[in-house]
């Protein structure tokens, strides 16, 4: 099965594993203390999360720690950015309908 960011980011586990590791490199067993789920279940976060090429695991003597790799998170920047116009027009005319509104019930 190929795996896209989009995946990664849709679990709240996943997106709170990213959260840790954007601060610092975590071994295993620290993300996993972090965690009220089973090792497995979080191993299984982090492989999905490897494949899709959000973390790197690199091997120190018989750790293996996590970093993140943020630069694959772009892909999800590029993707709401061409949406981001049309909901500040929609916001902006929200904003002068509620001004007007406003103004008129200030009249009466």
């Amino acid at each position: 099965m190929r795996r896209d960011v989009f995946q990664a980011i849709a679990d709240p586990t996943r997106r709170e594993i990213i959260n840790l590791l954007a601060h610092q490199t975590l071994n295993l067993n620290a993300i996993a203390d972090n965690f009220d789920i089973s090792r497995p279940a979080v191993s299984k976060h982090i492989r999905i999360l490897t494949e899709c090429g959000l973390l790197m695991i690199t091997q120190q003597g018989r750790e293996r720690y996590c970093k993140a790799n943020l630069q694959k998170l772009q892909e999800v920047s590029d993707w709401t950015e061409q949406f981001k116009s049309f909901w500040m027009q929609k916001l902006d005319a929200l904003e002068d309908f509620l001004e007007k509104e406003k103004k008129e019930n200030d009249r009466k």
